[in-house]
C-alpha cells in the first residue's frame, strides 16, 4: 500500500511527536508499504531552520526505508499567537501545495497526525482532490488542550478552531487515538464509535535501553549524586516550576540533584525562577539526541513525569513513560487519571498530586532512602512494557491492519 503520511514534526528535530513519526513511517516500511513523509523544513523547538535546509522551499530526501519531502514554513523564535499560528498555516499551505505540484505519485490513502490541527486539514483537502481516504491520528485534544491551559481564549477563534476540528473529524474514515481518555472524549462528539481505534503510547526497546556509561557520568559530575530527572518538552502543560519548588525544598540535601533536559517556550521562564531561588542543586541540559537519550536516562536514580493539574490531563498517557521504564527506571508522575493507572497496575513508579510540591518531596527522598525499592519499581515497569507489548513496533502493525481494512487493501 502506498502511503502519504504527513507529520510537521520530523526528525532531525528532537522529540516524543518526532520520534514517533519516524517509527511509525519506518515501521510501516517494514511492513512492505511505501510511505512517503510530507513534513517541514526541521526547526522545532527554536524556530531556526537547520543549517543544510536553510534558503529551501522543498527538498527531497530518503532514509531507512522512507521517502521524505519537506516544505518550508514560516519559522520564527518569537512565540506569540500570531507566529504560531502563521507556522501551523504555512505548513498546511505548502504542504497541499507540494503534493499537489511536485509530487505525482498515486497513493492509496493519506495518513496525517495532530497536533497541529492544520496538518488534519491538509489531510482532509489533499484526500478530497486526489480522491483516496483519509485517516487522522489524535494525539492531543486541540483546541480543548490550549482552552485549558490559557493559551487561547478569543470567542472566535475558538469557535473556527472547534469547525477544524470537527471537520477533521468528520471526513476520517478511521480516528487512531493513542489514550483512552481520547478515545472517550471523542465519543461524547457523535463520533461513531466504528471509526475510533486505541493505539496507546508505547516505546522503542531498540533505542530506550539501559546503558551504564561511566565516563558520561564522570564529565557530567554526578557521581555521589542522586540524580532526579525531566526529559523532555519544557512547555506549559508541565509547571517544572513546580518541580523548583521540589528542588528548593531539597536544597539542604546535597546529594539529590536534579536535571532538566530539552527545550521548549518556557524553558528560559523556569531557569529564571530557579536561578531566583539561587540553587545550586539543579542543572539544565540542551536537547539530547535520540540516538543518546538513553545514556542520560540510565544514569538518573529516579525520572519525573509532571503535567499540570487539569482535568484534561487525567485522559493523558505521555510516552515518557514508557521510555523511562525501558531503561529501567522507577518514575515519580503528578498526572492523575489513566497515566496514574497505568504506573499503579505496572507498580512502577510512585503517584502524587498534581501541582503539589511537598507530595512530590517526600515521594524523591522516599525513593531516596530506599533503593531496592526504587530499582524493584524500575525492573517492574520494564517487565510491564514486555508483557503488554507497549512497542512501536506493535502499534505499527496494528496500524497496519486499520489501513488495510480502510483501503479494503488485502
Amino acid at each position: 500500500m502506498k502511503i502519504l503520511y504527513i507529520s510537521q514534526y520530523f526528525p532531525p528535530e528532537v522529540g516524543a511527536t518526532q520520534n514517533r513519526a519516524y517509527e511509525m513511517s519506518t515501521n510501516l516500511a517494514a511492513l512492505g508499504h511505501q510511505v512517503t513523509m510530507m513534513t517541514e523544513l526541521p526547526n522545532h523547538p527554536s524556530g531556526i531552520i537547520f543549517k543544510g535546509y536553510r534558503g529551501r522551499y522543498r527538498m527531497e530526501e530518503a532514509k531507512d526505508g522512507i521517502r521524505i519531502c519537506r516544505s518550508w514554513v514560516f519559522a520564527s523564535p518569537k512565540k506569540n499567537f500570531i507566529t504560531r499560528i502563521l507556522f501551523y498555516i504555512s505548513f498546511m499551505a505548502t504542504t497541499i501545495f507540494n503534493s499537489l505540484i511536485f509530487d505525482r505519485q498515486k497513493y492509496d490513502l493519506i495518513y496525517a497526525t495532530s497536533p497541529p490541527l492544520f496538518v488534519g486539514v491538509a489531510g482532509v483537502i489533499l484526500s478530497k482532490i486526489r480522491r483516496i481516504p483519509f485517516v487522522f491520528e489524535v494525539r492531543d485534544l486541540w483546541p480543548e488542550s490550549a482552552i485549558e491551559l490559557g493559551e487561547l481564549n478569543n470567542p472566535a477563534i475558538i469557535r473556527l478552531a472547534k469547525s477544524l476540528e470537527n471537520f477533521c473529524y468528520r471526513y476520517a474514515r478511521a480516528l487512531i487515538v493513542v489514550t483512552k481518555g481520547i478515545h472517550d472524549r471523542l465519543e461524547t462528539r457523535q463520533v461513531k464509535s466504528q471509526n475510533i481505534f486505541l493505539i496507546r503510547n508505547a516505546t522503542n526497546p531498540e533505542q530506550f535501553y539501559y546503558i551504564r556509561d561511566e565516563d558520561l557520568k564522570d564529565k557530567l559530575g554526578w557521581n555521589g549524586k542522586f540524580i532526579v530527572l525531566y526529559a523532555g518538552i519544557h512547555g506549559i502543560a508541565q509547571g517544572l516550576e513546580n518541580i523548583i519548588d521540589v528542588a528548593a525544598m531539597l536544597r539542604h540535601n546535597e546529594a539529590i540533584h536534579f536535571v532538566f533536559i530539552g527545550e521548549g517556550p518556557e524553558k528560559k521562564a523556569v531557569q529564571i525562577y530557579a536561578a531566583k531561588h539561587n540553587l545550586q542543586n539543579t542543572e539544565f541540559l540542551p536537547e539530547i539526541k535520540m540516538s543518546q537519550i538513553s545514556k542520560y536516562i540510565s544514569l538518573a536514580d529516579l525520572c519525573l513525569v509532571p503535567l499540570k493539574k487539569k482535568d484534561l490531563f487525567k485522559g493523558a498517557l505521555p510516552s515518557k513513560i514508557f521510555d523511562y521504564w525501558a531503561c529501567g527506571k522507577p518514575i515519580v508522575i503528578s498526572v492523575d487519571g489513566e497515566a496514574r493507572q497505568e504506573v499503579e497496575t505496572a507498580q512502577g513508579g510512585i503517584f502524587v498530586e498534581p501541582e503539589n510540591p511537598d507530595a512530590m518531596a517526600d515521594a524523591i527522598k522516599f525513593l531516596y532512602h530506599n533503593p531496592h525499592e526504587a530499582k524493584r519499581m524500575g525492573d517492574n515497569g520494564r517487565d510491564h512494557i514486555h508483557h503488554t507489548e507497549c512497542t512501536r513496533s506493535e502499534a505499527a502493525k496494528k496500524i497496519s491492519l486499520i489501513l488495510e481494512r480502510c483501503c479494503d487493501v488485502v
